[in-house]
Formats: C-alpha cells, sequence, structure tokens
C-alpha cells in the first residue's frame, strides 16, 4: 500500500507550499510542501516534505503505529476534510514518530474522536535536512461526498519547545487550522465516489 506514496500519480497535486502563521517564525525550517494525491479505491494520499535544519527541531522518535492524542502539541502533518460547503469535517494528525489521531466534527470545533475503524498508512524518511511523511486515509474515513475541501498544515516544535504553525492558507488572527479560511485546497474528488 505504502509503494503507492512513493509513486508519482496523474492525479497528484503539484507541490503545494505550506506557509509559516507571521506570529510563530521559524528561523530554521526553509520550506514545507505537500502533494495530494489519490491511491486505490479512493483513498487520500498525502505526502509531505518539510526542509531546514532538523537538528533545530524536536521530531518525535519512531514507535508502533498506534492511535495517539495532543500530537499537535509537537511536531505533526495535519489534514483537515470537509465535504463541499457542509459545515461538519474532518481532522486527521500524523506524526514522524508513525502515531496518528482521527477526530470528526459536526462543526467549528464540536466534535471529537473519529470512532471508525481505522489505521492510516505512514511512511517516514529523514536524510540531511529533509524530513518526510506520507499518509494514506481510507476513502471509508473521509467524509462522505464528490468534492472535499482540505485544509493542509503542520505544526513544528524547535528543540527550545516553541512551535510554528503551518498551512496552506492562515485565517486572520492567531493561527487556527479549524477555522473555514483554512480549507485552500478545493476539489478533491476520490475515485469511484458518485
Amino acid at each position: 500500500m505504502l509503494a503507492l506514496l512513493a509513486m508519482k500519480s496523474a492525479t497528484d497535486s503539484a507541490p503545494l507550499t505550506l506557509v509559516c502563521h507571521p506570529q510563530t517564525p521559524s528561523r530554521v525550517i526553509r520550506a514545507i510542501e505537500v502533494v495530494v494525491g489519490g491511491g486505490e479505491n479512493g483513498s487520500l494520499t498525502l505526502a509531505f516534505a518539510l526542509e531546514g535544519e532538523l537538528s533545530a527541531l524536536r521530531i518525535p522518535e519512531s514507535r508502533s503505529s498506534l492511535r495517539s492524542s495532543d500530537l499537535w502539541r509537537h511536531t505533526c502533518f495535519e489534514v483537515f476534510v470537509m465535504a463541499g460547503e457542509d459545515p461538519g469535517y474532518r481532522e486527521f494528525n500524523f506524526s514522524p514518530s508513525s502515531e496518528w489521531a482521527a477526530y470528526t466534527f459536526r462543526g467549528y470545533r464540536e466534535g471529537g474522536e473519529l470512532e471508525l475503524k481505522m489505521r492510516p498508512g505512514i511512511a517516514v524518511r529523514r536524510s540531511g535536512d529533509r524530513l518526510e511523511l506520507d499518509a494514506e486515509i481510507a476513502v471509508d474515513c473521509l467524509p462522505p461526498g464528490r468534492s472535499l475541501r482540505l485544509g493542509l498544515s503542520a505544526v513544528v516544535e524547535d528543540a527550545d519547545g516553541v512551535l510554528s504553525y503551518w498551512a496552506l492558507r492562515h485565517p486572520p488572527g492567531k493561527p487556527d487550522f479549524h477555522h473555514t479560511d483554512a480549507f485552500a485546497f478545493n476539489g478533491y474528488c476520490p475515485e469511484g465516489v458518485t
């Protein structure tokens, strides 16, 4: 399954650049990009790549790929998925440790843990000044709908414990990945969904 993530697919987006929130600057990260694609059976694939001075960051050590909580308190990559203009959405967090979390919301920050039985595919690679994380989410874990809006984001912890917040688009004010303005990647259509 994860071999698909490393392959370039005709459905992959061009690399999308995440921008740092102006209130949380980072001097050691040069860039964070993500490629969005579709895997087998309509799954959503994400390929995150962080470039920077990795030795100046706190990157969680590899562990078993288990559901965990509070991953956003440390370095992790995230995707928020909304069906069209529906106020409900889902949130998926992926740590470089291979731990993950999934949540469902009826509206803005109204919800809790996603109870679907799932185990996302996660692959992590680290070399030199580059950290890569690939994730695959099965179509039945996504909100129902033909056209999905995605909020792509990352939280990065530096060696001093300071967090920087990265997103495709930030709404005005403090960092807030749940805000509808952050759902800036429009029109993702899972294959096989009608």
